[in-house]
């Protein structure tokens, strides 16, 4: 009996996003961009080209992106059941997206003081190898592109896989980093406008530093426990406070996931019931905005044995 009861009340806290296609596209985009690059670096050294060794270069810094994505989804599935995580393995995804944010910002800022160097430095520049340097480059990243595109979404729990995600905007850096490079290449061959090159070189920094920006907007709320929406904490509270004379004495939500929240409820009533009737009372909050948020439950009752519970401050720390 008492193992039924057990069990009964026992969940699952595998809060990871295991997202074993956009694994396998990951580790075919990166075998591409691996023997791009020394195809590229070993002819940059035979043919003494700065272009061709310069955008090798580069896409090693890709390929050390998809190395760190490939790693955290690795150490997610191995670590899925292990019980030394407090809500599972489910942050280490997140936390491979925000490392892969962080070293694109670092490649816009390579390429930010390349471009620079060469505005006040003017470099000789091999058009016709350069510009077959920028099309086959181009070309790898579209392929890539393909690959990855459409994979970084849980569509089971409406959660960005940020993991995959970040190795797809390296993907959209080099390719517009191409783009741009044929642009600049192609006037400056035809049209004598050499110094657009560079210019086009810090226009697509600034780009790729927004793209940073906005995924380590994206991961860093997810491993600093930020909490959810105001809006929602209040209908929370609104909705326990409604039935009965219930009041919230002390509320947490954070996130142990992406699209996974972690709740604790601390309520006082004068007729307290069971935490598993507040925590049915909080089946309607499972979907919000078509995302599931609440994936794990806690309750604290309280019974109240004055009438000053009525007038609990909701935002109170603590229980009364």
């Amino acid at each position: 009996m008492h193992a039924q009861i057990l069990k009964h009340l026992q969940h699952d806290h595998d809060f990871a996003t295991i997202n074993r296609k956009g694994e396998r596209r990951t580790r075919q985009a990166l075998v591409l961009t691996f023997l791009t690059m020394g195809v590229e670096i070993a002819a940059g050294i035979a043919f003494g080209s700065m272009a061709l060794l310069a955008d090798g270069w580069h896409m090693a810094t890709h390929v050390a992106a998809f190395m760190i994505t490939l790693f955290a989804y690795r150490y997610s599935r191995i670590h899925a059941d292990d019980q030394t995580f407090a809500f599972s393995s489910g942050k280490v995804g997140v936390l491979g997206g925000f490392a892969s944010s962080v070293a694109l910002g670092v490649v816009a800022l390579m390429m930010l003081l390349e471009s620079g160097e060469r505005l006040l430095k003017p470099a000789v520049i091999h058009f016709d190898e350069a510009i077959m340097v920028a099309s086959f480059g181009l070309l790898i990243n579209v392929i890539c592109a393909l690959l990855l595109k459409g994979h970084h979404h849980d569509h089971a729990h409406h959660a960005h896989d940020h993991n995959l995600k970040a190795a797809y905007a390296h993907v959209l850096a080099d390719a517009l980093t191409s783009i741009l490079a044929l642009i600049a290449l192609s006037t400056g061959k035809y049209y004598g406008w050499a110094m657009l090159d560079p210019v086009m070189g810090i226009v697509g920094a600034f780009v790729i530093t927004r793209w940073s920006y906005v995924l380590i907007r994206e991961t860093s709320p997810v491993l600093v426990d930020e909490s959810i929406a105001l809006q929602y904490k209040k209908a929370i509270t609104e909705h326990i406070e409604n039935d009965a004379d219930n009041r919230i004495s002390d509320l947490h939500i954070w996130r142990v996931g992406p699209g996974h929240f972690a709740v604790i409820i601390s309520l006082v009533s004068h007729t307290p019931k069971a935490p598993s009737y507040y925590k049915d009372l909080l089946k309607n909050f499972n979907t919000f905005d078509g995302i599931n948020k609440l994936s794990h439950i806690t309750v604290e009752v309280n019974q109240c044995a004055d009438s000053g519970c009525a007038d609990a401050n909701p935002e109170t720390d603590g229980t009364q």
